[in-house]
């Protein structure tokens, strides 16, 4: 990016974040609602089709694979080419791949396989959208601003990716499937629209073009070398194993009348809300629970409110029971998200935080396509229930490798965890 779209005066700390940062705060706004909507559609949309439980948490798997095989060119491109010129592409993509489904469904042709193939192509551009939209916010906002910026960007997304989303999209699906799939393609084009009203260009000033190899290289070298952002990569793909194994089939133990929770299809989408309600007072606060605490100690809690989350469903069939474990675990989320995702922006060079953040993402994310499969299957021979049993001890060993983090090291940005 030119240096003249990047700020130059420190603002005060009372200082606005600036023109840009809301447009881009209200084109994510659309863009995560698109994501609430379809989230909620696409595993109600395979109940429809089938009962086998590992079919249903198929739709999961395809819709996150992609952070297994395409996170780390993904971070390559953010680093090559203006990142919102990557995230408009990406959003053009899932416009047009949602408008194809309601199409197929329209016709009376639709099958489990059309949801997965659409499924895997929302998730490719998924990887490219989330990947530059984590690497373009330190060309937006000064650096010290980050954790401002996140949190107001992060409890923006969750209220409409979690909060107002999941109702949507079981109310449409209600209504019916193509409302609901078109839906969220409308949104990722008025995202699209937003998005082009905020100025500035976005690539960042490199040397001599790399070959693709060597760029990814470089991304994963520093994330190797930098022992905490790599251990809490490993953290966060446990955690998402775990999360991806139990809500790949949550569908099945919640939605219907022999179901354990025996909710409707709008119901599953409201008791997703929970989580969302939860994430937003964790965003709005993470900041001042970041000073209160430090940052070690919240990362600790976090986890436990991780465990709260997937293992709910195995503690109670009561769906307000679940839905307070949900709002406990929602707020977990949000703070280690706001906390972590500024780190890794402020102890990241521009030039490489695109690579880095897909290299960080291929271990914490490219487990979540491995999480769906094994709830899948978990669930198939063991029942559902015993899934979010399972997942919950699992999120807990966490707490072991999160007691040897030195948190004086993740109070001052790593500095003592970066080799070289």
């Amino acid at each position: 990016m030119d240096e003249s779209s990047r700020p130059t005066d420190a603002p005060s700390p009372s200082a606005a974040l600036g023109g840009r940062f809301w447009r881009l705060w209200g084109s994510s706004v659309l863009s995560n609602l698109a994501d609430g909507v379809l989230k909620v559609a696409l595993p109600l949309a395979a109940l429809r089709l089938t009962d086998s439980p590992p079919l249903v948490a198929g739709v999961t798997f395809a819709l996150t694979l992609p952070w297994l095989v395409c996170a780390l060119p993904a971070g390559a491109l953010a680093d090559r080419v203006d990142r919102r010129t990557a995230m408009l592409g990406a959003n053009l993509v899932r416009a047009l791949a949602l408008t194809a489904l309601a199409l197929v469904l329209a016709s009376g042709t639709a099958s489990i396989w059309a949801l997965y193939a659409v499924a895997l192509c929302v998730g490719v551009a998924e990887t490219v959208y989330d990947t530059s939209a984590q690497s373009i916010l330190p060309q937006v906002v000064p650096r010290g601003r980050l954790s401002a910026a996140n949190g107001r960007l992060h409890a923006a997304e969750l209220t409409a990716q979690q909060f107002v989303g999941p109702p949507l999209g079981g109310l449409l699906a209600a209504l019916g499937l193509v409302t609901a799939f078109a839906t969220p393609a409308g949104l990722w084009l008025a995202a699209l629209g937003a998005l082009l009203t905020v100025g500035g260009r976005y690539r960042v000033a490199r040397g001599a073009p790399a070959p693709l190899r060597s760029d990814i290289a470089e991304g994963l070298r520093f994330l190797w070398r930098h022992r905490l952002l790599r251990a809490l990569a490993v953290m966060v793909g446990v955690s998402n194993f775990a999360t991806n194994a139990a809500f790949a089939v949550l569908v099945l133990y919640a939605v219907g009348p022999e179901s354990a929770l025996g909710l409707t299809e709008p119901g599953y989408g409201v008791l997703l809300t929970a989580t969302a309600a939860g994430s937003l007072l964790g965003a709005l606060g993470a900041e001042r629970i970041e000073r209160f605490l430090g940052r070690g100690r919240s990362l600790w809690v976090t986890v436990l409110t991780f465990a709260l989350l997937v293992g709910a469903p195995a503690l109670s069939t009561n769906p307000y029971g679940v839905a307070a474990c949900f709002l406990v675990g929602g707020v977990g989320i949000a703070v280690w998200n706001v906390i972590t995702v500024s780190l890794r922006q402020r102890t990241t060079p521009d030039a490489l935080l695109g690579r880095v953040n897909s290299a960080y993402r291929l271990l914490a994310w490219g487990t979540m396509p491995l999480g769906a499969a094994a709830g899948g299957l978990l669930a198939e021979f063991l029942g559902v229930r015993a899934v979010f049993a399972v997942m919950a001890l699992l999120v807990l060993t966490l707490l072991v490798p999160m007691a040897r983090i030195d948190r004086a090291a993740l109070d001052s940005d790593g500095a003592r965890h970066h080799a070289g």
